[in-house]
């Protein structure tokens, strides 16, 4: 049992992003202005349904009550895996106990003003966050892209290798054999999958990380070191294709 929670933890699929990406949640007066509701959708008198649109503001469904309102930053557009997911996730409560659990947390914290609440409401807001990406990474909520490889039974490890270690000199040898496939296998079922090939999408994710580390204040030199370029001069021709400016402007860009 140890041993299979050891595999489990070095295959944690988001673990990375949210080691990169600080995950942060604030409370809402309306729903207009938050991406994360909690929902009454039946006229219960408690949450229901959870409905979070990691892109944009959501839009409250006809017939729905608003039980909290909550604004969740997960990096923005800066954050691969919130361009991955769909427009909007929707779960039903009535078969997610721990969802549920937390949700009415959320909704009892919302509704009387107690020591701390703010950031108790934030903290379990975060979770309910994790907890519905985890589930619509586990249901196959996208047929393409990294959610889906992400949902992949053997891609997945490859992803989360690259994504825990960037750092690496990773080969495809190396990668196919980490995801149990052949090299040609491997690198078929990645692209078709992912949508991009494993070197292309390791580059897109160094350089992700690269603009956030930029964004803290590091200079240009040390990012190229820390996210698995050989040089500054290679990072900086790399980031500006990617984005369109140079990396020494990374920081105002954010």
């Amino acid at each position: 049992m140890i041993e299979n929670s050891d595999v489990q933890r070095r295959h944690d699929r988001l673990s990375a992003f949210l080691k990169a990406f600080p995950l942060g949640a604030t409370q809402c007066e309306s729903a207009e202005a938050a991406n994360l509701l909690i929902v009454d959708a039946n006229g219960r008198g408690g949450p229901t349904h959870v409905l979070y649109r990691a892109r944009s503001p959501s839009v409250v469904p006809d017939g729905m009550t608003v039980c909290a309102a909550v604004k969740v930053d997960f990096g923005g557009n800066a954050n691969p895996l919130v361009g991955a997911l769909p427009e909007e996730l929707c779960f039903s409560l009535e078969d997610e106990s721990g969802l549920l659990g937390l949700s009415e947390l959320i909704v009892a914290e919302v509704g009387v003003a107690r020591c701390g609440g703010g950031t108790i409401q934030a903290r379990l807001c975060e979770a309910v966050v994790v907890l519905a990406i985890r589930k619509a990474i586990a249901i196959g909520t996208v047929d393409a892209g990294l959610l889906a490889g992400l949902a992949h039974p053997k891609l997945h490890i490859s992803l989360v290798a690259m994504h825990d270690d960037p750092v690496r000199n990773w080969r495809i040898t190396d990668l196919a054999t980490v995801a149990g496939l052949s090299r040609g296998q491997f690198i078929a079922t990645f692209k078709r999958t992912v949508g991009h090939s494993p070197g292309a999408y390791l580059t897109g994710w160094r350089l992700a990380l690269g603009r956030a580390e930029l964004r803290s204040g590091r200079s240009v030199k040390s990012v190229a070191a820390m996210v698995g370029f050989g040089s500054a001069a290679a990072f900086s021709r790399a980031f500006s294709r990617k984005f369109g400016y140079p990396p020494i402007h990374g920081k105002a860009q954010g």
